[in-house]
């Protein structure tokens, strides 16, 4: 590939993003074109199917049980090596690929089981999930592989020779041995193997479960409100809370009905939570968000609950003021009924902002099309990392949907003046690949995410980089023959965020796969997605990309003032639910109680978040964090409150400057997990942060910008 070309060609138009030609006509730089127009593959009869990803045995969905049957036979040889080499480096190195091999076809499969759209792949891909994860927990209880690490590790000579990197990652798989009960006798590590081959079945039925719709008798359901849900003959479905529907009587039928209790679900997060906690005390823990939290920036339950009871505590006068503002606007709207329950929350906090601030996202739209965008985070990438970002053609059958794009991700050359002469340094060259599955889709979950397919790592034995492979998923409109995909502000920095992912993903560059980009502490894994949203926020980083994708004029910036002072109403009321989110899920996770999780619900509901439990729901059972975020849910806002630092520390007076993006790659974003979360912000801020100070920065971001208000008035 001849990159020296393409880069020379993306710099110009990162400079000149908009050049008009007559009347109401914008080119795009070839990122935003790739964006702003449908896809148009090129056909090309002679072309080889190679395979999802470029992966041949996926040409098919049956390549999944011949890729799964190589990886496995891969092990095997891998084991051997493992356990029979001396200890050493090499040790580290053998469990790493090792790793790396089952985790290619298990985070390929992982995605595949989600999103694509033919159910053969579906299938087949869920198959191998369960396959190899498996394996991978009788991994965990190997003895003989166990004992090869210990070996390494118990030697204090060659323990301390080992840099800190290959230090860190054995300790990492040491601690993945622990607590799958290594040290456990036989019949006891048995048991933990089935508790954990129980629970990969128990988190797929919650999570398949807890996103099924409910249904009730059409004649309950008052007519003229029939149209707002799907039909089902005699039957009304309900797929979803309707939050944001200006209709009362919607908002609350589709809360009470699905919401409403499922018993087989009940039973199973009942299970579910039961395993867990059996799972913790089996291997040595006090309960299961302690085995969960060893490691994280937290590090214990108790820990994680003096952080939300202070965030509570100082939050109280501000979250009874939110309350107060959304009961006024209820009974503005409907006096007859002006009680504020749970599905009022996020429509009329929504309400009162728009109203406060002539927020509607329908006149913020034409500034924000997809490729304006797009080409908006490649000259961020570019001034702050010297990455940018450029699309390149699928092959046949690389991508599950006609509309998906692929990006490579290059680092470009920095040149400097050293004695009045540019001088280039730090050449990269290609970072990774991000394929982006951007548009609506009606098999396609609904959830904005970042998948990692292939981790990076060195691989010693070819003497070169296994560059990164992630994917990006939103569910954002298509394009039309006469309008490309127009973002409101909310899907804009949803994309910021997930790009953010990916970008972590992309400049890990670790030694090893273990520990490579998102694959670190959860409570630290967010915060580069956040701190992104607040560059999706900054006027100075907006006004290089909004423009009116017809006549080419900048979004005003008082829009974006009063957007981003918008966010602050009622900000103290939702920061309070997801406090109450993180404490039940602390809760669940904490020692059994003698009590349902309804009850438990119940009292916390009351305690954390003040508005009152609807008899006969259960919210609980929706509530799909549990199974990826179990015990760790609080970390949204551990790492809201860090990216709060790092952005007002070290970007808020200049956001694009590239001496600061340096820093934060190399203090943040370079080492994966290689190293503690808490020294990584500790290296960026220069200084060690205490959770008052995280507290207290997520309640200093509800303060106003009088700025905003002079802006306002002036205009």
């Amino acid at each position: 590939r001849q990159f020296s070309a393409i880069r020379t060609f993306d710099r110009l138009f990162s400079r000149r993003f908009w050049t008009r030609f007559g009347r109401n006509v914008t080119t795009w730089s070839p990122v935003g074109a790739a964006f702003n127009t449908k896809a148009q593959r090129r056909l090309n009869l002679l072309e080889k199917n190679g395979g999802l990803f470029g992966v041949p045995e996926l040409s098919c969905p049956e390549g999944f049980e011949v890729a799964t049957k190589k990886a496995l036979k891969k092990t095997e040889c891998l084991l051997e090596k493992a356990c029979c080499g001396p200890p050493g480096v090499q040790t580290v190195e053998a469990f790493d690929q090792l790793s790396d091999g089952l985790c290619k076809v298990a985070d390929l499969a992982d995605f595949v089981k989600v999103a694509h759209p033919d159910p053969e792949y579906r299938k087949a891909a869920e198959k191998t999930c369960i396959e190899i994860g498996t394996v991978v927990e009788k991994l965990n209880t190997n003895v003989e592989l166990c004992q090869s690490l210990r070996k390494l590790l118990d030697n204090a000579d060659m323990a301390t020779d080992l840099d800190a990197d290959t230090r860190r990652v054995a300790e990492l798989f040491m601690f993945d041995f622990e607590i799958s009960g290594i040290h456990l006798d036989d019949k006891r590590r048995k048991e933990a193997v089935a508790l954990h081959v129980k629970l990969l079945d128990l988190n797929n039925e919650f999570l398949v479960g807890s996103h099924m719709p409910n249904r009730i008798a059409t004649s309950v359901v008052p007519q003229h409100l029939h149209f707002h849900f799907a039909n089902e003959g005699s039957f009304i479905q309900v797929g979803g809370l309707h939050a944001d529907s200006p209709d009362d009587l919607v908002r609350e039928i589709a809360y009470r009905v699905y919401l409403y209790p499922n018993a087989d679900m009940f039973e199973c997060l009942e299970e579910l939570l039961k395993c867990r906690y059996k799972l913790a005390k089996l291997v040595g823990y006090e309960s299961y968000g302690h085995r969960a939290l060893k490691g994280t920036m937290a590090k214990t339950p108790e820990t994680v609950m003096s952080f939300l009871q202070l965030l509570t505590d100082k939050l109280s006068d501000r979250t009874a003021k939110d309350f107060d503002m959304m009961r006024g606007m209820k009974k503005k709207l409907n006096p007859r009924n002006s009680e504020l329950m749970p599905w009022d929350h996020s429509f009329l906090s929504g309400v009162v902002r728009a109203e406060r601030y002539n927020i509607e996202p329908s006149l913020y739209s034409p500034y924000l099309s997809l490729g304006a965008c797009m080409e908006g985070l490649n000259n961020l990438f570019c001034q702050l990392y010297g990455v940018s970002l450029m699309s390149e053609q699928p092959g046949v059958g690389e991508v599950w949907s006609e509309d998906v794009r692929k990006l490579v991700s290059v680092r470009l050359p920095r040149s400097v003046l050293v004695g009045g002469r540019a001088v280039v340094h730090e050449t990269e060259g290609l970072l990774g690949y991000i394929y982006c599955d951007f548009f609506h889709r009606s098999d396609k979950p609904h959830q904005d995410c970042h998948f990692t397919i292939r981790g990076g790592r060195w691989c010693q034995d070819m003497g070169q980089y296994q560059l990164p492979v992630v994917v990006l998923m939103l569910s954002l409109p298509q394009p039309t023959k006469s309008t490309p995909t127009l973002l409101t502000p909310g899907m804009m920095e949803n994309l910021f965020h997930e790009m953010g992912h990916a970008m972590h993903s992309m400049l890990g560059r670790t030694r090893y796969q273990h520990v490579t980009g998102t694959r670190c502490a959860t409570d630290f894994a967010e915060v580069p997605s956040i701190l992104m949203e607040y560059f999706a926020s900054d006027y100075r980083v907006i006004s290089q990309f909004a423009r009116h994708y017809e006549t080419g004029q900048p979004l005003p910036e008082t829009m974006v003032a009063r957007l981003s002072e918008s966010k602050k109403v009622c900000g103290a009321a939702d920061i309070q639910l997801q406090v109450f989110y993180a404490v039940l899920d602390q809760l669940y996770h904490g020692k059994p109680q003698n009590c349902s999780t309804t009850d438990i619900l119940k009292e916390m509901q009351q305690k954390f978040y003040g508005l009152p439990y609807v008899p006969n729901t259960a919210w609980q059972l929706r509530f799909s964090h549990l199974i990826g975020y179990g015990a760790k849910y609080y970390s949204y806002l551990l790492s809201r409150a860090v990216a709060s630092m790092v952005w007002k520390q070290c970007f808020l007076q200049d956001p694009l400057n590239r001496d600061m993006g340096e820093r934060y790659r190399r203090e943040m974003l370079a080492h994966g997990g290689a190293k503690e979360p808490m020294l990584m912000v500790e290296g960026m801020l220069q200084r060690r942060p205490t959770m008052e100070d995280f507290v207290d920065a997520l309640v200093s971001e509800l303060e106003p910008n009088f700025e905003t208000f002079m802006m306002d008035s002036e205009s």
